[in-house]
């Protein structure tokens, strides 16, 4: 491997372009750490951490990729620049964008899973987007690996999502990410990644551009710094771009916003290093200019032409933001009004462009769709570490006329879990409106099922299905189409434990209560009337007093207080928070505390 060659001696030949694409989990964070240590990005006895791209505190907590990252590491004169897609179907658009400014994809699958939801959403947007594909089997050493039986699944998927006859032609190239090594033949380990660079080199296309014609500068993701504020970062996709340089900023509406550039940088390793000219087929931050945002095109004054950008999904589910109305209001946030959440959540909308706000009929309200209920948590999950307070309501999913008939969205589940539990999970999902496409019994023991299921049918199904299975289940969930409306879809089966008094739950009264259900809160936490304090063990609300103490008299006994015992409270997750409320209860979002309440206030028990 070389040392890392600067930017101006860099001919247009020499640039490769690539993402990294696969399922979530399939190991591609990972490849990318091997890539950048055996490239010479980080000294021989620098400590390096685990997954190095995954910066944002939930990336790293969850073991999951949500922002695409991009790097550039050199090999052998080449400059390669990588980018890090997001897994998770619910940010797919960041795949949307990304396959717009690169050449061509590294497809990352599991030697033991082979091909799984996600990877069939993001391998076909970037057929559809004409990128040259290189097959990566990764995780070989597992003592389950399916190494033939993942590749023919992964050709199946080819033929099935309509690739062209040289995409079908793809090369393969085995790996074990977490080892650093690759090799053609997986009867001979390799000692390196090299097989996966020297492929990169021959088979990724040089960006096409013409460094002679007038600017077109395609804006693909939007960065923030302290320092030097918004950054664009994009591919030139014609002529070439100087620092301080005058331009003309194309949004969607085709108004052209001259600017001026405050500086301009390209990727070396993990670092943006400035530069004083780029030309076509390089990946370039930009910055000083005044609300760009992505899919703008930074074009040459003189002929500004834009470029066109592929369409974005629609968002698939939306929730209401709300500002906090509940008795415990202004106590743990430090931005509470709706002028604040307003601005964050256009804040939101410059860098995330499958999100959608809309204002509703009142003003403390907004109307927030995204592709997916993790898509809409990751959000709220970041608003509350900044220190944003509000309410949210239960998910809704977004409707839509197709031909004058009102459609829904369909996902497609694919479930792994132990044979014993196939009766009991297929029982669940009936009354879910679920149809089974496949059914593959596996040599260990676990069952392999996929169905397609409306969206709203799986709003609170995760957390019966972890039940049901007693943990050892595993669920993966992406959009799959829209169909005709599916019928009614029984709601939860059981209600919830209220509280109808302020005050702070006692031993006493939690003694009381835990006979009636599973309860959410311990003994000294502070409740106010209304607000969710368990899951009732029946259908229907239960309005209980969690706040009763015990009356004191002057026959006293000794041991009187140490009979009580709790069960210890059951902690969701802002995730299952959001599949527990029902259609008239609302989830309190704060700093410190999640917790649900009945949407009416006061509280009026029934």
């Amino acid at each position: 491997m070389e040392a890392t060659i600067k930017r101006d001696t860099v001919r247009q030949d020499h640039f490769r372009n690539l993402a990294i694409i696969a399922h979530v989990d399939h190991g591609k964070t990972t490849l990318v750490d091997g890539m950048l240590k055996q490239s010479g990005v980080f000294h021989e006895r620098q400590t390096v951490e685990e997954r190095v791209l995954d910066r944002n505190d939930l990336e790293r907590e969850r073991g999951i990729t949500i922002m695409a990252k991009n790097i550039a590491v050199t090999y052998q004169g080449y400059k390669l620049n990588i980018v890090d897609t997001p897994g998770h179907a619910d940010f797919g658009g960041e795949v949307e964008r990304i396959v717009q400014m690169v050449d061509g994809v590294l497809l990352l699958v599991d030697a033991s899973e082979g091909p799984m939801p996600q990877t069939r959403f993001v391998l076909r947007k970037a057929l559809a987007a004409g990128l040259v594909p290189i097959v990566v089997i990764n995780k070989i050493d597992r003592p389950n690996a399916r190494l033939d039986e993942a590749l023919d699944e992964v050709l199946d998927l080819f033929i099935d999502l309509g690739a062209t006859s040289s995409q079908l032609d793809f090369p393969v190239v085995y790996t074990n990410a977490k080892a650093g090594t690759a090799t053609h033949d997986p009867e001979q380990p390799g000692a390196n990644l090299k097989p996966l660079f020297d492929l990169i080199v021959s088979t990724i296309p040089a960006p096409a551009g013409d460094p002679d014609h007038p600017l077109q500068l395609g804006v693909t993701l939007i960065d923030y710094d302290t320092y030097v504020g918004r950054q664009a970062i994009g591919r030139i996709h014609q002529g070439a771009i100087r620092n301080k340089q005058d331009v003309v900023v194309l949004g969607v509406d085709g108004v052209p916003r001259r600017q001026r550039l405050a500086g301009l940088y390209v990727f070396d390793g993990l670092k943006k290093i400035p530069v004083e000219e780029a030309a076509a087929g390089e990946i370039v931050v930009v910055v000083g200019l005044d609300e760009i945002n992505v899919c703008e095109t930074i074009a040459d004054p003189e002929a500004p032409e834009p470029l066109s950008f592929v369409q974005i999904d629609e968002p698939t589910v939306a929730v209401t933001f709300l500002v906090n109305k509940s008795p415990f209001a202004g106590r743990e946030g430090d931005f509470a009004t709706s002028r604040k959440l307003g601005e964050r959540l256009t804040r939101e909308l410059e860098s995330d462009v499958s999100l959608r706000v809309q204002p509703s009929d009142s003003p403390d309200a907004f109307l927030v769709a995204g592709r997916g209920e993790l898509h809409l948590s990751i959000l709220i999950e970041t608003m509350r570490r900044e220190g944003y307070e509000f309410e949210v309501s239960r998910p809704q999913v977004i409707e839509r006329e197709i031909k004058g008939v009102i459609c829904e969205p369909v996902e497609e589940v694919v479930i792994e879990a132990p044979e014993a539990y196939v009766g009991v999970i297929m029982e669940h999902l009936g009354p879910r409106k679920s149809t089974m496409v496949n059914m593959q019994p596996g040599a260990d023991g676990q069952v392999r099922m996929e169905f397609h299921v409306p969206t709203r049918g799986l709003f609170g199904f995760r957390s019966e299905f972890l039940t049901n299975t007693k943990g050892t289940g595993v669920m993966y969930q992406s959009f799959h189409h829209y169909a005709p409306l599916a019928g009614e879809i029984p709601a939860r089966l059981r209600g919830s434990l209220v509280a109808f008094e302020d005050g702070e739950s006692t031993g006493y009264g939690l003694e009381n209560a835990q006979e009636r259900g599973d309860l959410f809160v311990g003994a000294g936490v502070p409740v106010y009337a209304g607000m969710i304090v368990g899951e009732h063990a029946r259908t229907g609300d239960l309005a209980i007093n969690v706040c009763k103490k015990k009356r004191l008299t002057n026959m006293r006994s000794s041991t009187a207080d140490l009979g009580i015992k709790l069960t210890p409270p059951r902690q969701l997750s802002l995730e299952q928070c959001l599949e527990f409320i029902g259609d008239d209860e609302l989830l309190e979002v704060t700093p410190q505390n999640l917790r649900m309440r009945k949407a009416m206030q006061p509280y009026i028990p029934r």
